[in-house]
């Protein structure tokens, strides 16, 4: 990645503005064994506390990097349970990088997200409907399939 994706522009100013980037090797006698870095790269997204949200193994194109990044910010705001910065920053990722395949992952945590700040389960229906519509054979569309149900 340091030939292609850390060079590009939009990755280093993505970088740069949100998020604070620590370099691991996969084999350092501490912070790997810490962070369960086996290969490089690996980016793991952690809270303040240390805590993981996401984890993604492999190089990535510079679309790819950020909209990985923007789906592990997004999962942490969601798994703190701030559901207004989750959408906000699943949106962001659906608007800018909706043909990754991280796009997916994004539209069902958004529905989740939307459902869990209202009560209101249409947002589920509505993510399984984007998701068949739009990914028809991926994973998030089978674990969303039973919103199908919901009126």
């Amino acid at each position: 990645m340091d030939a292609v994706t850390y060079p590009d522009d939009k990755v280093a100013s993505f970088l740069h503005e949100k998020v604070i980037p620590l370099r691991v090797e996969y084999n350092h006698p501490t912070l790997a064994p810490q962070f369960n870095v086996k290969w490089t790269p690996t980016l793991v997204t952690i809270d303040s506390q240390g805590k993981e949200h996401s984890r993604t193994v492999g190089f990535l194109a510079p679309e790819d990097l950020i909209a990985s990044l923007l789906l592990g910010i997004g999962k942490t705001h969601f798994d703190l349970e701030d559901f207004g910065k989750a959408i906000a920053v699943f949106e962001s990722l659906l608007k800018s990088y909706s043909k990754t395949s991280f796009a997916p992952e994004a539209i069902y945590l958004l529905g989740v997200s939307q459902y869990k700040s209202t009560q209101d389960p249409k947002p589920l229906r509505a993510a399984y409907e984007r998701l068949s519509k739009e990914y028809p054979n991926d994973e998030w569309t089978k674990r969303a399939y039973p919103y199908r149900l919901i009126d």
